[in-house]
């Protein structure tokens, strides 16, 4: 029997005759609807002819969430009077709950992208609604960008729905090419904010770590929002570890504490989504799954710690993780929401007032922050191995969607020109990351396709932190164990086993084949120990095991899971396996380099044959014979590094480039630039032949730099006759003396006596460039400094000759120095 009072009650009704009409017209629509109106249940049943009359037609709904799914499903099966699997059923990873008479599907957006990979029409499908759109999940943007592919090429019938519980929906209006955006409105009670920051300062989060002061914080607010106020309490944390230290934390207190995350056991997700049973008050610790995709009946308080998870990718190391940030003003928001559902309510923000407008407005796009390999082999698999045609809100970046390519090609799955192989097709059927495809394709072929899937269903789900950082101890306990993780485990494990079969190499030790499986996952994670729980990984990063653990003493390792703490050189390795050298060696071949290998290193030329994984050196032997456009370049590579102060320079020398150096500045070509850059990058038209001569750091000591300078000047065109007369070494003045010019500033200078230049009206020119005089006085100290002789004549000597004439009495000090001899003596022995 349907729940017509139940679909009655629903807020979005309202809206859903303008959302029907915008398909008829365009096929395509936003539909903005606060959390609570009904969005996800009402709108597919009408679409579908469910509820409200109208023609049968299949709908699929897309959740971001396996949780939201099946939720989903469950809801709407009860609104029409029935169980899921009949009318309404739900697909997700290991679970499949459809019948032959299933017309509403929901299903997770990973799943409906597998489906669109093997069937691009969707045939039957009429309509598709991605659901929580707003939350940019990278998924979600693929899909639709999918989707509208397929509008366009092949079923122009499809209808497109963007469900989003905000109401900037601007950006996916213009992506589905203008379409209608359809609002409805929220029945939301009043929510009162309290401000509730700790008292004393908590360390911001890093990484997966979140400070305990905090937790405890939080903890110390559930207890007090227990005691304020009525109802149900919703506390929203980043992560399981958080939600489970928190649990601790709340033993004791005067309700059911329930925990709510995507691995929370089936049946306690439906005890939470079930509401109370009334007999008493619940505590429910969540992540931000609860923030839009699902009701959480019961809840008139909502205590927010004001953190979230998002991916991370540091390409530069390898290393690609969830990790914990301040969540946004969106996401609060959200979650304050939660309080007003059914009546007024309450929110507990931990964190202060001041703080909250300097939070992001929005959760940042998971394309812009995310590992790209998985979304770059679904592109390629659609036909778009760089993801330019795809309609997406965001471009996928330059240099993230490269390392995804790398990756792709590295594991086999795309080819030179990153078109899809076929056995990049068959990965991306598995539902994995490429890097656990690969693992699980050829780690079946060495140690059994059953042992393949149970590690790679390891790495695909990290294992709790009580299984410890040894996968194959962690592979143990998930065999023997009885928790929820087993249980998903096992299940994860049936799925992928289906894909492979079990080869004749699957016997030998669990260790060996662990270490095999990770191996081929993260190659680039090999790592040779260095001593002291230290290692070097094939990345070039380094790698350290905490405290006590038992795989210290492990000469390999393949590196699993690793994050970076704050103002940390080397990774912080979570799982690992260990290894030995072949296995490090036939997992990470395409790293292997073998070969002579010259350049500059501690001051000097070294030498060497090597062969390394990456940065991980297996052996090393010293290069007797090394070829000499190596050791050139080697040489080239210490100029680079150390500065050309490695060749030989006089002061005369240093004085020709600073010379040549002004010419270029004041005349350009033909004089050349002698800039460091520049004579780097010309080494072969002055440094030769003396460079290729070199072998060492001191036979470049040996190379004048001087003569090889001058082989820069342009004695082609016959300029190089005229340095001296463009650019002279020293000019003569007045009294005869020939006084150095110095052209290392920005104008030459000529720091020259006084009395050497009486008689001198206008100041002397280099290259038409006047030269900034340094008047000194008899005994050599600065007396004056001009670029305009005559004007000091007229306007500055007369101060200067007061104040020098009491000192140097033996000195001539004329009234007109323009109309005397110029004298480098006193009046003495001018007589």
């Amino acid at each position: 029997m349907i729940r017509t009072d139940a679909l009655d009650q629903l807020p979005v009704r309202t809206a859903v005759p303008a959302l029907e009409r915008a398909l008829d017209d365009r096929g395509v629509a936003v539909l903005c609807a606060p959390p609570g109106t009904g969005k996800t249940t009402l709108v597919p049943l009408v679409l579908a002819g469910l509820a409200g009359g109208g023609p049968v037609r299949r709908v699929v709904v897309a959740e971001p969430r396996r949780i939201a799914a099946r939720a989903a499903a469950r809801r709407m099966a009860w609104l029409i009077g029935e169980r899921a699997g009949g009318r309404v059923g739900f697909t997700v990873r290991g679970e499949r709950v459809v019948g032959r008479d299933t017309v509403v599907e929901v299903v997770t957006t990973g799943v409906l992208l597998q489906r669109l990979q093997r069937d691009q029409e969707l045939a039957g499908v009429d309509a598709v609604i991605i659901d929580e759109c707003h939350e940019r999940h990278l998924d979600a943007d693929t899909v639709a960008a999918f989707l509208l592919d397929v509008r366009e090429a092949i079923r122009p019938d499809l209808r497109l729905v963007a469900a989003s519980a905000t109401t900037d929906a601007r950006g996916w209006a213009r992506l589905l090419g203008g379409a209608p955006v359809v609002e409805a409105e929220g029945v939301s009670h009043p929510v009162e904010v309290l401000w509730a920051p700790p008292a004393a300062p908590v360390r911001p989060p890093h990484g997966m770590r979140v400070d305990p002061a905090l937790l405890a914080h939080v903890a110390a607010t559930v207890r007090r929002a227990l005691a304020e106020r009525d109802g149900d309490v919703l506390c929203f944390l980043p992560g399981v570890g958080e939600i489970g230290r928190v649990a601790g934390q709340l033993a004791g207190v005067a309700a059911e504490v329930l925990q709510v995350h995507g691995r929370a056991p089936a049946a306690v997700q439906d005890a939470v989504l079930a509401g109370s049973s009334g007999e008493g008050r619940r505590v429910v610790l969540a992540t931000s799954v609860a923030e839009s995709s699902l009701t959480v009946p019961g809840v008139r308080v909502v205590v927010d710690s004001g953190l979230a998870r998002e991916p991370r990718t540091d390409h530069a190391r390898g290393l690609s993780a969830l990790t914990t940030v301040r969540a946004s003003q969106a996401a609060g928001r959200q979650r304050a929401g939660r309080a007003g559902r059914e009546a007024p309510g309450a929110v507990y923000r931990c964190w202060a007032q001041a703080e909250d407008g300097r939070l992001a407005r929005f959760p940042s796009p998971e394309i812009k922050v995310a590992d790209l390999a998985a979304f770059a082999l679904q592109a390629a698999c659609w036909g778009d191995p760089d993801a330019s045609g795809l309609a997406l809100l965001d471009p996928p970046p330059a240099g993230a969607m490269s390392a995804a390519r790398e990756v792709l090609a590295a594991v086999g799955a795309v080819d030179a020109e990153g078109r899809v192989t076929g056995r990049g097709t068959r990965m991306s059927r598995l539902g994995l990351h490429p890097r656990l495809a690969r693992a699980l394709l050829d780690g079946a072929a060495g140690v059994g396709g059953r042992r393949a899937a149970e590690v790679v269903a390891l790495l695909s789900e990290e294992p709790p932190r009580e299984y410890g950082d040894d996968l194959a101890a962690a592979l143990r306990a998930a065999r023997r164990g009885g928790d929820g993780y087993a249980g998903r485990w096992r299940q994860e494990v049936r799925r992928l086993s289906s894909f492979v079969a079990d080869a004749d190499g699957g016997s030998g030790p669990d260790d060996a084949a662990v270490g095999l499986v990770a191996a081929l996952a993260f190659p680039e994670r090999v790592a040779r120990a260095r001593g002291e729980g230290a290692f070097l990984m094939a990345s070039g990063t380094g790698a350290e095991l905490r405290e006590g653990s038992g795989l210290r003493s492990a000469p390999w390792l393949a590196v699993a899971v690793a994050d970076r703490p704050a103002h940390s050189a080397s990774a912080r390795v979570r799982l690992a396996a260990v290894i030995d050298e072949d296995t490090a060696r036939a997992a990470a071949g395409h790293l292997r380099f073998a070969g002579e290998e010259v350049h500059w290193a501690g001051g000097d030329v070294v030498a060497r044959r090597v062969e390394r994984l990456g940065a991980v050196e297996l052996s090393v032997r010293p290069l007797k014979q090394p070829a000499p456009g190596l050791v050139r370049e080697a040489l080239v590579e210490g100029l680079r590094c150390e500065g050309l102060g490695l060749l030989r320079w006089t002061r005369e020398t240093g004085q020709l480039r600073e010379r040549l150096a002004f010419l270029h500045r004041e005349l350009g070509e033909p004089w050349p630039d002698v800039s460091r850059g520049a004579l780097l990058e010309r080494t072969e038209q002055w440094l030769e032949p003396e460079l290729s001569r070199a072998r060492r750091r001191s036979d470049l000591a040996r190379i004048d730099a001087g003569q090889a300078l001058r082989r820069l000047l342009p004695w082609a065109t016959g300029e190089a006759v005229r340095l001296d007369e463009l650019a002279p070494e020293r000019i003569e003045v007045p009294s005869g003396s020939r006084i150095r010019v110095e052209y290392g500033g920005a104008q030459p200078v000529l720091a020259v006596k006084l009395q050497e230049l009486f008689g001198l009206r206008e100041t002397p020119r280099v290259a038409g460039v006047p030269v900034l005089v340094h008047l000194l006085s008899p005994a050599g100290r600065p007396a004056a400094v001009t670029a305009d002789l005559a004007s000091f004549w007229q306007d500055g000597y007369r101060a200067v000759r007061a104040e020098l004439r009491g000192r140097y009495p033996k000195h001539p000090w004329p009234e007109d120095p323009t109309t005397v001899e110029a004298t480098r003596f006193t009046k003495r022995a001018r007589r």
